[in-house]
């Protein structure tokens, strides 16, 4: 059965005519008008059933009522509480006030803080141009010749290190390099020519053979002297 604590001034019958207002289609938004304002206007405690019949008298399809109920409770509209195996359900109008006016305070919090994040980027904003300011229009033209001066030192760099593939010292150290490479393949050469007469006076090896194992041909001979002098 409807809870019976209705307020004292509205008839019940009457009161759902009136929130009624016709049989036309509810948007979901329209039924929770509807449903806040039966809690509003009764200021009474319900369970979910007999929210559920005083919503439907009121023109909400039934279907729907306890998920529109439920999403008042999750809005933080309207109170839920469990007492042994029922909910009740209830809303008074200052709830619903309070969450505006604490709403009210949250977004100006907000603006106050994103107030302060503009003051901050405006002031670092400053500080980036501070030392960057056009002088008569100058900027563009300095910055005009300031990739021209890159552009040709890059030029420039790129010459030197073709001159400094001729400088006398580079010459000399690669002169030097070279040397200790030939010396290092004279050492080598040596010892795989003894390798080779081992093979050949000491094993009775012909030389075609002894080549063979040894993995060089009779074309094998110390490097060409090609270092200048």
């Amino acid at each position: 059965s409807i809870h019976p604590s209705i307020h004292p001034s509205i008839h019940l019958s009457n009161f759902l005519l009136c929130i009624m207002g016709g049989t036309k289609r509810m948007s979901a938004e329209e039924k929770r008008k509807v449903i806040l304002t039966l809690y509003h206007q009764t200021k009474s405690v319900y369970t979910e059933k007999e929210i559920i019949a005083l919503a439907t008298k009121a023109g909400v399809n039934a279907n729907t009522v306890a998920d529109v109920n439920q999403s008042l409770v999750d809005d933080g509209l309207v109170e839920k509480e469990k007492i042994g195996g029922s909910n009740f359900f209830w809303s008074f109008p200052g709830k619903k006030d309070r969450m505006m006016q604490l709403n009210h305070e949250k977004t100006l919090k907000e603006i106050e803080s994103l107030k302060m994040k503009e003051n901050e980027a405006t002031a670092k904003l400053a500080d980036a141009k501070r030392g960057r300011e056009d002088d008569n229009g100058e900027r563009p033209k300095k910055l005009a010749k300031l990739a021209e001066l890159k552009a040709q030192k890059a030029k420039l760099e790129g010459e030197l290190a073709i001159l400094k593939e001729n400088d006398p010292q580079a010459l000399a150290d690669l002169e030097k390099e070279l040397k200790i490479c030939k010396e290092a393949a004279n050492r080598w050469t040596d010892n795989i020519f003894a390798c080779k007469s081992y093979l050949t006076k000491k094993r009775g090896m012909s030389s075609k053979e002894a080549l063979r194992i040894i993995g060089i041909t009779s074309a094998f001979d110390y490097p060409e002297d090609k270092i200048p002098k």
